[in-house]
């Protein structure tokens, strides 16, 4: 097997935290890379390590730090001198991160080596909802469809809603569509909460990338509303991620609004322990989106026993059936009046939805990868 871990390995190099995105890649790489080699798209060339420099990059991505990214430079500069292997003809090759799949020349080498690919799909949202998306994102994963589509053996989807827009979307394009495995995701294990509360005031949290379909202009517009009736009586936002793209207004507000002042926190870089606090001691998640795949936050939350309120979304469905109380991401009104209920002490609403989360069980990523095991099975099988 191939892990394709360009991404991981760029976004490592640059000393970004992981995205969802890239704790999915991560998760592979922790199952999959003791019988794996790694793949790295370099200089024009693919690069595939040898068993002992794939070992030591993906023991550098598990476990970063110090002297880890010189250790990941050395391992591909070196695998990058050490020859020109070929993949194996049949061999399996992964890729969970979207990496490089709109370029005509991934497509291209999948087929002059014959190899099984099996991609991640997270979402088709640049497609479905381009208006979220950079400019000309729409085209580029349009691309990385086609790709999957046309050389895929397989491909793993997060969510029965992922899937369902993957099938209209390849019979929209008259693509045959390769076996599909829907594979839920498992929230991140975090450590145990320390007692202490971060806040004296009743807090919130919103989790995940600032960027336009998370809908954080919502909640800001909500919290200056609050700021105006409240005062410094108002519960606290805490917005817990990394700015992302086309998010101006938001960062306008964050930075240059008075009225939210002192009753707005951005954490952009949050620790998993710092996370578990955050989350351990919040009245609720917020988590008013416009569109997602699956929608981790979501997961984690439940996962420490934390109340939600959530736009009423399909992959939201699926996650949490009918625990968190759904919201309208459009309905301002409705946000202020519940967040206001949860702000209470003993708030009949969070408490019943604190009942509601009784015997919900997280998804596991033993489950996810017994579907992924299956399908790579399959995929093995099929003659090259």
């Amino acid at each position: 097997m191939l892990i394709d871990v360009t991404r991981l390995l760029d976004r490592a190099l640059q000393d970004r935290r992981p995205t969802g995105v890239d704790r999915v890649g991560l998760e592979y790489v922790r199952r999959y890379g003791p019988r794996a080699r790694a793949l790295v798209r370099f200089a024009g060339r693919w690069v595939i390590a040898s068993r002992a420099n794939s070992n030591r990059l993906f023991s550098a991505l598990l476990m970063p730090g110090t002297g880890a990214a010189n250790l990941m430079r050395w391992t591909v500069a070196t695998s990058y001198a050490a020859g020109w292997r070929a993949p194996d003809p049949g061999e399996i090759l992964v890729n969970t991160g979207h990496s490089g799949l709109h370029e005509p020349s991934y497509a291209a080498r999948v087929r002059h080596h014959r190899l099984r690919a099996v991609y991640f799909l997270h979402d088709l949202i640049p497609i479905t909802h381009p208006e979220y998306s950079r400019p000309g994102e729409d085209r580029r994963h349009g691309a990385r469809l086609r790709t999957m589509l046309a050389t895929g053996s397989g491909i793993v989807v997060n969510s029965r809603a992922t899937a369902e827009e993957l099938v209209a979307h390849a019979a929209g394009c008259g693509l045959a569509l390769p076996p599909v495995a829907i594979a839920p995701l498992a929230p991140a294990t975090l450590p145990p909460a320390a007692g202490t509360v971060p806040l004296a005031q009743p807090y919130f949290v919103a989790l995940g990338t600032i960027e336009p379909r998370k809908n954080h202009l919502l909640l800001l517009n909500v919290w200056r509303r609050l700021a105006q009736e409240l005062g410094e009586s108002a519960p606290r936002l805490v917005v817990i991620g990394q700015r992302g793209w086309e998010c101006e207004q938001v960062v306008d507000m964050l930075e240059r609004c008075e009225q939210l002042r002192g009753l707005v926190l951005e954490r952009p870089g949050c620790s998993d322990a710092e996370l578990s606090g955050w989350l351990a001691h919040a009245r609720a998640l917020l988590f008013p989106s416009f569109a997602e795949g699956f929608g981790l936050p979501l997961a984690e939350a439940l996962a420490a026993g934390l109340p939600a309120l959530a736009s009423d979304l399909p992959a939201f469905r699926e996650i949490a059936n009918g625990i968190p109380d759904y919201l309208d991401p459009l309905d301002g009104p409705g946000w202020i009046r519940a967040v206001k209920a949860y702000a209470q002490p003993d708030g009949p609403e969070r408490d019943a939805q604190r009942l509601r989360m009784q015997g919900w069980a997280a998804p596991a990523w033993n489950r996810h990868f017994e579907l992924v095991d299956a399908l790579l099975a399959r995929v093995g099988a099929h003659p090259v």
